[in-house]
């Protein structure tokens, strides 16, 4: 069987070399968890290509919620595209839709044509489009290298039906890549069911702050969060499915 690529959504650089130590292929480097995945900063870029030897690509997302870009944030995504391939960065994960629900062709493929040689993936943002088969053709014809969906289903495996239609649908001519709610216990059965090659999952875990002085009723984000607990990915669970995958 050819070998399934593994890749993990890491929102900070320590969990990015966790991700390159446990075996994964290729780190999707984001900050912004809470908001489903926002651009990282220079700082965090530069470093993380002057550490990893694994493949790297970077979100580009300006902000939360929909798809749908200002003029002001389509000119931020360009800016981003290039700094990350100034960078070195291996390719850049972003979306773009109509207001109608369709992807944005004109855009998407200017910024395929500005990331080159850089590698692109359409990420979740297929998700939300409105005709997922018309939105594979519209992906394709752009030069887009790879679609990052989860079946538009909440999850990846609620979606693998759609998901292998879609791979079926695409035959050959991108790359289908699975993702939302990936773990070790249901890896196997996503694939199996979606027929794709490509697995994309967080795994994620938490440590505890080492702060010994807190303040425990003020929050510098939601009343919600946990101040005292930082988000770090569980090598362990990406060991567990590398060992999994061998089989």
């Amino acid at each position: 069987m050819k070998k399934i690529v593994i890749e993990i959504g890491a929102y900070n650089i320590e969990s990015a070399l966790i991700a390159q130590r446990y075996g994964a292929d290729r780190v999707e480097l984001c900050s912004g968890f809470a908001e489903g995945g926002l651009t990282p900063g220079p700082g965090m870029i530069n470093l993380a290509r002057k550490l990893l030897s694994i493949e790297l690509y970077i979100m580009i997302r300006p902000r939360e919620g929909d798809f749908l870009y200002t003029d002001h944030e389509f000119e931020t995504m360009i800016e981003d595209v290039v700094f990350a391939k100034n960078a070195g960065a291996d390719g850049i994960v972003t979306g773009l839709l109509l207001a109608d629900g369709n992807v944005d062709e004109k855009r998407t493929r200017m910024l395929v044509e500005i990331a080159h040689p850089m590698r692109v993936t359409f990420h979740r943002a297929y998700d939300m489009t409105n005709n997922p088969y018309k939105a594979l053709e519209t992906i394709i014809s752009t030069g887009t290298t790879r679609i990052l969906t989860s079946g538009q289903k909440p999850d990846a495996i609620q979606g693998a039906g759609l998901i292998a239609k879609i791979n079926e649908q695409a035959a050959g001519r991108i790359k289908i890549m699975a993702g939302c709610g990936i773990k070790d216990y249901n890896v196997s059965e996503i694939i199996k069911n979606s027929g794709v090659k490509e697995v994309h999952l967080s795994a994620k875990g938490y440590t505890n702050s080492k702060m010994t002085f807190r303040q425990p009723d003020l929050f510098m984000g939601t009343p919600e969060s946990d101040e005292y607990m930082n988000l770090l990915t569980d090598g362990k669970m990406i060991a567990r499915i590398v060992e999994i995958l061998k089989n």
